[in-house]
This record gives C-alpha cells, sequence and structure tokens, in this order.
C-alpha cells in the first residue's frame, strides 16, 4: 500500500481552531481511541474488524464530514450501516464525537485525518455509499490539484463501492461543479442519476441539510446535488458484503 506521503494529499490550511471545548476535548481523549480508523497506510484495512457488529450489513463513507451533523443523522436513522468518516480539521472531529456520544451510536468510525490514504486501503466492493459534501473548492487555478473531486477520486469511488452504490457530491460553487462532472466522466463505471434539472436542484428527502448549506443559502449561493450510481460487475477478486 503507497504511504501517505506519496500525495499531494498534506492537509492545506488550518487543521484546528483556538481549541476545543473541555467536553469535547475530553471525548477525542476517551471517546476517540475506541473508534478511531487504524493507520491504513500500510495494508488493507479490515472492515470486519473495524465493524464486528453482526449487525452491520453496509459500510457508508463520509469524505469531510464538517460538523459531523449530516453522518450522524444518517447512522442514526440506519443502525444497520456502519458509517466512516474522514476529517481533517480537529474542530469538526470534536463535533462529531460529541453528536456520537449525545445520540449513543455505536455504528461510527473516525478518521482524524486525510481521507485519499483510507480510501486506496478500502477492499474493493467494499462500500455501499460514498458522500462528498460541499468540499473545499480550492478556487484558485494553481490550487486545483487539491480538490478532492479528481478523476483519481472518482477511479477510487468507482473502485470500492459495490454495483448500485450511490456516491453523492454536493457543492454551491458552480465552478466546482463543472470540474466534478467532468472529472466524473473517467470513470465508466459510474452514471449521473439526473434526468432533469430538479434532480440536482432538489436535494432527495434522505440527504439532510448541513450548516455549511444554510449558510451557502442565506449568502445567496444555491448548492447542486450530484448523484452517481456505480454499474457493472464486481472485480474477480472483490470483497464481498455481508447479506442483507
Amino acid at each position: 500500500m503507497p504511504s501517505q506521503e506519496r500525495y499531494l494529499q498534506k492537509i492545506y490550511g488550518r487543521r484546528q481552531a483556538k481549541g476545543l471545548r473541555p467536553e469535547r476535548s475530553r471525548l477525542y481523549e476517551t471517546l476517540l481511541p475506541d473508534i478511531a480508523v487504524p493507520d491504513s497506510a500500510n495494508s488493507p484495512l479490515d472492515l470486519h474488524a473495524l465493524f464486528p457488529q453482526d449487525s452491520i450489513r453496509e459500510i457508508w463513507l463520509e469524505i469531510g464530514f464538517g460538523g459531523g451533523e449530516h453522518l450522524a443523522w444518517q447512522a442514526e436513522r440506519r443502525p444497520q450501516v456502519g458509517f466512516i468518516g474522514a476529517e481533517p480539521f480537529l474542530d469538526g472531529v470534536g463535533r462529531l464525537l460529541k453528536l456520537v456520544h449525545e445520540t449513543q451510536l455505536t455504528n461510527v468510525r473516525i478518521l482524524h485525518g486525510d481521507a485519499r490514504p483510507l480510501l486506496e486501503a478500502l477492499p474493493t466492493g467494499s462500500l455501499g455509499r460514498i458522500f462528498l459534501l460541499h468540499p473545499d473548492p480550492w478556487p484558485k487555478k494553481r490550487h486545483h490539484k487539491r480538490r478532492m473531486a479528481s478523476r483519481w477520486f472518482f477511479r477510487e469511488a468507482a473502485r470500492t463501492m459495490n454495483p448500485g452504490g450511490v456516491l453523492r457530491i454536493a457543492s454551491d460553487i458552480p465552478d466546482y461543479i463543472r470540474w466534478t462532472l467532468m472529472n466524473a466522466r473517467s470513470a465508466l463505471e459510474l452514471e449521473w442519476l439526473a434526468e432533469s434539472a430538479l434532480d440536482w436542484q432538489r436535494r432527495p428527502d434522505d440527504w439532510p441539510q448541513t450548516r455549511y448549506e444554510r449558510k451557502a443559502l442565506l449568502e445567496g449561493r444555491q448548492p447542486t446535488y450530484l448523484q452517481f450510481r456505480r454499474r457493472g460487475e464486481l472485480l474477480a477478486n472483490a470483497t464481498p458484503q455481508r447479506d442483507l
């Protein structure tokens, strides 16, 4: 497995603000070690060890979960799904830890760090859904190589999702949406599910609004909602999921 150093995915910008509030700091020290995703830089990730519960039938991944409200909302309503959330910023990890603690979620695992090594470490065909909601748009052209929705990302998303799996992406930046759709074309295994303009203008009912989205709407920026479905068959060496 390639080491983290070979990527351009070092964490750019600030990883934390002034510090966690006392309760979140305590949860970072006491709760996170129990639900943290192990280092996967040198070996494939063992999802059955990560989610040993027999009740977990499927694994979903959220990349850059922000304040964690979307991931926690999904996890609370789908106890049969194991959720992995990756977030480089300390504040976001602290917020999700608080939600996990308050709602007593047992089906959430957290990676405090970059999602790219994690994505490469996931077994083929192991995910039912991937969420990439309002990622950093890196608006300057010289920074576009830092954008998550790259051709590499779509190849890995197609590899890690099982047939019928869904990738959801949202952004309120038109240029980022154009960039996303352009790079999505490189993954022939993925089909864009839009049939009319309403399909990218309206959130599905099971897609809760986040704090960031509310802020964007208040500032006059309209989000776009993209959904892609994994088609075709798994590769011969695919890791099967537990039966539903």
